[in-house]
């Protein structure tokens, strides 16, 4: 269990004040100057020594991420954007983040600027977020006044720091569709390469990094990338945020150790599964883009990007949806099918076709009006979806229906069988109407 002097988040449940006063009080804004002193390179050197992996789903090496900024400048501007996008269902961390201690992301964003040459950065929040982006705003604007960030201010780089309001659309988490509607233009994936760190925001170099990820930065720097590392498991360092939602009796937002072992996830934090743990069916480990998990591999799985990977899974965005044995998972996915299909932006035909072919086709083995052959069918249709599209939204309309194949297929064929078994009700003539 994660120690109390470890953790980087002190005020995520809002019991404290998140203004600067009370911030700073915290820890924040304590030695940034220092920090920035020590120069641009350095930074970078740290933030990879201490092993920091993308908290917003992909797991890329944060510090290596940094690295790809051109160190030589061309008269081209610099930016850091920051994802605040968070649509991921079951996913509620950054937000969190953004009410209660909104002066961790603040003070990392000027850090991560710095360290990549930026003197501008974009905060794109989801348009849901209203009290968030009140919040944010109100501490961006805390900031401004104490001369912390801003022209001539006292850490010694000039820092502007631009809260967007986007209007809702799930596709805007993808970084460069993200970029598309910062530049007021519809949100819809960018062909790679040229990558955003080469290209980007208005066609300069760009830096896209999740909410989190920059929110744990000043900590890193201020106590040493030896301490961070020193958490976790080797190559799933340090802490996490992680969601905590469905079926169990307390849901909350929780920071643990990375590898923490998902029973005792549940068990300690969230009050243990409804019914009790032989009640489980399932587990979504990292947020419903990812295949579920059966209850067979829950006992002593770690939650980290690596174990979760060799289970064919992945530890996303962290945000566990934990489903007991009331669930109909064929429905149950076949929700998360629609939701796919809804969101997508229509720009790739294996995407815009298939996302709503394989929701028309969990819909109809929901009900059991199905033949077992279409299940490899469908199963077959996700291939040709996944990878084959400009954005991940394919992969992540595709790998739920996956692990829905690999682990309940036993539980469409009763579907089937048990709707084959019922003989068809007499036709009963009704008037036209």
């Amino acid at each position: 269990m994660l120690k109390d002097s470890d953790r980087i988040f002190k005020n995520l449940y809002g019991f404290h004040d998140w203004r600067l006063k009370a911030a700073r009080a915290r820890g924040a804004w304590d030695g940034t100057k220092a920090i920035i002193e020590r120069g641009h390179e350095a930074i970078i050197e740290e933030v990879k020594a201490s092993g920091l992996r993308g908290r917003g789903g992909a797991g890329f090496p944060t510090g290596l991420k940094w690295s790809f900024m051109p160190k030589q400048s061309d008269d081209r501007p610099r930016y850091l954007v920051i994802n605040a996008d968070e649509s991921e269902p079951g996913t509620c961390k950054d937000r969190d983040i953004m009410r209660h201690d909104p002066h961790l992301l603040i003070e990392g964003a000027l850090l991560a600027s710095f360290a990549m040459r930026a003197h501008v950065s974009y905060i794109y929040i989801r348009g849901e977020f209203i009290r968030e982006r009140e919040v944010l705003q109100a501490a961006i604007d805390e900031a401004y006044d104490a001369k912390l960030i801003g022209k001539n201010n006292v850490n010694g780089w000039d820092f502007e720091l631009y809260l967007h309001h986007g209007a809702g659309a799930y596709i805007c988490g993808e970084e460069t569709a993200l970029l598309e509607s910062l530049e007021g233009k519809k949100g819809m994936p960018r062909l790679k390469p040229p990558f955003p760190a080469n290209v980007g925001l208005y066609g300069a170099p760009t830096t896209v990094n999740n909410v989190e990820s920059i929110a744990v930065v000043p900590d890193i720097l201020r106590r040493g990338a030896t301490w961070f590392a020193s958490l976790g498991k080797p190559n799933n360092t340090g802490t996490k945020l992680f969601c905590l939602s469905g079926h169990v009796n307390t849901p909350c937002n929780v920071e643990e150790e990375m590898g923490v072992p998902l029973r005792e996830l549940i068990d300690r934090h969230a009050g243990g599964v409804r019914g009790g743990w032989d009640n489980l069916l399932a587990v979504i480990p990292g947020g419903s883009s990812v295949p579920c998990i059966p209850a067979s591999q829950c006992s002593d799985l770690p939650m980290d990007f690596d174990s979760l990977r060799d289970l064919k899974s992945g530890l996303g965005t962290a945000a566990v949806i934990v489903m007991d044995k009331s669930t109909d998972i064929i429905r149950a996915i076949a929700r998360l099918s629609y939701f796919y299909k809804h969101e997508s932006c229509g720009q790739c035909t294996p995407c815009r076709e298939g996302t709503g072919w394989m929701w028309r086709v969990l819909e109809r083995m929901a009900k059991g009006h199905a033949e077992k052959r279409e299940i490899d069918m469908l199963l077959n249709v996700s291939y040709q979806v996944e990878g084959h599209t400009i954005c991940a939204l394919g992969d992540a309309a595709a790998w739920p229906v996956q692990g829905l194949i690999r682990h309940f297929r036993h539980v469409i064929e009763e579907r089937i069988d048990a709707k084959a078994a019922k003989p068809l009700a007499p036709l009963v003539p009704v008037a036209a109407e």
